[in-house]
């Protein structure tokens, strides 16, 4: 007979999080950037979630969409029936990348955090880190998606983008460290590239990139990922 334990792992490989109840499970799509182009996609969930009898739908701060009130028996039909990706909004990964509407709907935009949010959350959405790793884009310096508080935050500026590190949210919360300023587009990728890379190499299993750099010191962080 399969444990509780067993059970709760075989859910939240599923995407599907145990709720308060204890009894039924939400989960949450994955929508790039919470940037939904397609109405269908919209009538898709809610005509899914209305013929599983679930109790709500959610827009999450990570910018998805939880159906909420599952039962777990209907878990696998609604994933089949959506077929669309999980968003991976727990476990030692990098969680869904936060994008504000930028250039393509703000008249305040400085920077097309738009196109390049989805490239981020198309290459590291999901990746497997030493612990959860939460990254923002914005297009400009009023930060809609809260990139100072991020693990990665990448602002945008007249002169191009601030890149940001160690930022979290949360009990103790940290203000991300400015590694570079006025970086190009084009030249953001592989700037996070080296990010992503010294963090897997350096942090420890649970470790925040913030408390990584506490630990090893930012002077010498900076120097490595950028030397």
């Amino acid at each position: 007979m399969e444990t509780r334990n067993e059970t709760k792992r075989d859910m939240l490989d599923k995407g599907a999080v145990l709720q308060r109840d204890k009894e039924t499970y939400a989960i949450a799509p994955h929508i790039p950037g919470g940037i939904v182009l397609d109405f269908n996609v919209m009538r898709k969930i809610v005509d899914t979630a209305e013929k599983y009898g679930a109790q709500a739908l959610k827009i999450t701060s990570s910018q998805r969409i939880a159906i909420v009130g599952l039962k777990e028996e209907d878990v696998d039909k609604v994933w089949d029936e959506l077929g669309m990706q999980k968003g991976h909004a727990i476990g030692l990964c990098v969680r869904s990348i936060k994008i504000c509407p930028a250039t393509h709907f703000c008249k305040r935009a400085q920077q097309d955090a738009v196109t390049l949010g989805l490239e981020l959350d198309g290459k590291y959405h999901g990746m497997d880190l030493p612990s959860k790793f939460k990254i923002s884009v914005a297009g400009c310096m009023n930060s809609c998606s809260e990139p100072a508080v991020r693990d990665l935050g990448i602002m945008g500026t007249p002169k191009g983008y601030t890149i940001m590190i160690g930022g979290n949210a949360g009990i103790k919360p940290r203000l991300g460290d400015i590694l570079l300023e006025n970086v190009p587009q084009e030249d953001v990728i592989p700037v996070v590239d080296k990010i992503v890379n010294y963090y897997k190499d350096n942090a420890r299993k649970y470790e925040r990139i913030g408390l990584m750099i506490d630990r090893i010191g930012l002077d010498k962080v900076k120097s490595d990922i950028l030397g």
